[in-house]
């Protein structure tokens, strides 16, 4: 499957519909073929720049094109999955 900024605001729109997100194995069986990960924004490192930001989440996108090391990228041609990063509660 090709990842567009289109497909990640579909990804993101089926994310917001679910209060507290869905997790990344509800979004593997909502779009097959793709891969997703969840974690919260403080997993990330500093440097990296989301693709993606909303209320609740940041976006980020990573290949897996070396074969061995999944990579981020910014890159939406390079894309092989999605990270959804929980924001952290700003207490």
């Amino acid at each position: 499957m090709n990842i567009s900024p289109e497909f990640l605001q579909t990804v993101a729109a089926s994310v917001a519909s679910v209060r507290g997100g869905k997790t990344a194995q509800a979004l593997r069986e909502e779009f097959p073929g793709v891969m997703f990960t969840d974690c919260g924004e403080d997993d990330v490192p500093a440097r990296m720049r989301p693709v993606l930001e909303t209320p609740a989440h940041f976006y980020f996108l990573f290949t897996n094109a070396s074969g061995h090391c999944l990579e981020f990228t910014s890159e939406f041609d390079a894309a092989t999955g999605i990270v959804v990063a929980t924001r952290a509660d700003e207490d």
